[in-house]
């Protein structure tokens, strides 16, 4: 028996492979599908199915691709209307060498969701490990909130589905979620890759309240919804286009940048918010490389060409490769010579001012500075403020930046410095004079010991 996890970076995905014999199937692939046929290969395995446990959200779905290379068989649950793949229910059994799948129908995060109970086929009843998707997660449970209007019902179903199908299968089950720590499929996945149904029933706060009281604290969550979610539902229900043949980054000059951006190109800059600060082509946006699978859905839009601006232009292709898993397909490529050769090449600059905190509580009274706390609200309610902030959670900034002052200097701050440079850079983008952003933020705030409102 194999039992492989598979983790992408950045959205902490899981998907599995798992093998028997000369056979094995892949629960919910990424779209770059080398790794499922590189471990196949390895272990002298064919890959006949591919499960998806929903429609996912967050990431589009691997199973054409895999599909398409292997012949395996895609299966999915039967309560939304996939235009490829073949349904399941409740109950269905699906061999791999001595081992069986058994279909549990779990919705609640999904109304299609379904979990995979897996065993020995001579001892069916005797679970070894559960694939639950986004219904149960280590420390948390699955979103409920997809289905606005229907809240309480989705968070009833949730409590069903767990309680009545997950759960009973015993504390001894290992449990292989859909998403680890840092996914915003759910609030607060706890950091622990290894865990049992038996772990979770003890430690899962979850778990441990009834039903009305589940429904109650469910309804109550609060999630940040990107805009390129409903772009990976529309995809993931009728089959993501296929991967481009030309994935292949090209090196391109100054002057086919200038004509990109002229035509609307996304100019993506990842270096770190201090080269950014420094200086930086105009217009251009400040995603850090191991923030773009967090992020980029937030602002990036699929109608436009997207280029990659680095300094030194090394290890791009995990860049890539995490946009590709979004769905950003047109992507030209990079600048070739890095940031520097626009610098050489004469070309204008942008700068954005940089803070100390030492600086910033020198100005926190200054009637001129406006002080814009990025922050997700539940670390600014948790940890503490700063005097006079106004909190707006970096992904709600496009939507919130009218009501910004632009005859004062907006000063970016966030947990440690990171999505405050996201947010100083889209505000240059729309045309802000004046914005500086604190290196190291609330992080370095207290470790200088200075004090924070609550």
């Amino acid at each position: 028996m194999i039992l492989e996890r598979i983790t992408s970076e950045g959205i902490a995905h899981h998907s599995y492979l798992v093998g028997s014999g000369r056979e094995a199937v892949v629960i919910d692939p990424r779209r770059d599908i080398g790794v499922y046929l590189e471990m196949a290969g390895r272990n002298d395995l064919w890959i006949t199915h591919v499960f998806e446990t929903h429609r996912n959200e967050d990431y589009l779905i691997g199973s054409l691709e895999l599909a398409g290379a292997t012949g395996a068989a895609i299966h999915h649950g039967s309560a939304l209307p996939f235009t490829y793949g073949e349904p399941v229910r409740e109950g269905d059994r699906f061999r791999v060498g001595s081992l069986e799948l058994r279909v549990l129908e779990t919705p609640g995060h999904t109304e299609e969701s379904i979990s995979l109970a897996l065993s020995e086929a001579e001892s069916p009843t005797r679970v070894l490990a559960v694939f639950t998707g986004d219904v149960l997660f280590a420390g948390t449970t699955g979103r409920t909130d997809f289905f606005p209007g229907r809240e309480e019902e989705m968070a009833g179903k949730l409590h069903d589905s767990l309680h009545r199908k997950i759960v009973p299968l015993g504390d001894e089950v290992i449990l292989c979620p859909a998403h680890g720590s840092g996914s915003i499929c759910g609030a607060n996945i706890a950091d622990r890759d290894l865990s049992t149904l038996g772990y979770e029933r003890a430690v899962n706060p979850q778990l441990r309240l009834d039903r009305k009281a589940f429904i109650a604290y469910k309804v109550a969550e609060k999630h940040h919804t990107p805009a390129y979610f409903r772009q990976m539902e529309r995809c993931n229900l009728k089959g993501p286009p296929p991967l481009p043949r030309h994935r292949w980054l090209e090196p391109l000059a100054v002057s086919r940048l200038k004509q990109l951006a002229a035509d609307g190109a996304w100019l993506l800059d990842i270096r770190l918010p201090t080269s950014f600060a420094g200086g930086h082509i105009p217009g251009s946006m400040n995603l850090w490389r191991e923030g773009v699978s967090d992020f980029a859905g937030y602002f990036l839009t699929y109608d436009r060409p997207l280029v990659i601006i680095d300094d030194f232009n090394l290890t791009l292709e995990p860049v890539h490769r995490q946009l590709l898993r979004l769905g950003f397909d047109r992507v030209e490529g990079y600048l070739a010579g890095g940031f520097f050769a626009w610098a050489r090449a004469g070309e204008a600059l942008r700068r954005s001012g940089t803070l100390s905190v030492q600086e910033l509580k020198d100005r926190l009274n200054d009637p001129s500075v406006y002080l814009l706390d990025v922050r997700d609200p539940s670390h600014y309610d948790r940890f503490g403020h700063l005097p006079g902030a106004h909190n707006v959670y970096v992904s709600e900034l496009p939507s919130v930046i009218p009501t910004i002052p632009r005859d004062k200097e907006v000063i970016t701050f966030c947990d440690a410095g990171y999505k405050s440079s996201i947010a100083a850079s889209l505000l240059l983008r729309e045309g802000f004079g004046k914005v500086s952003t604190v290196l190291g933020s609330m992080q370095a705030w207290r470790a200088a010991g200075f004090p924070v409102e609550r």
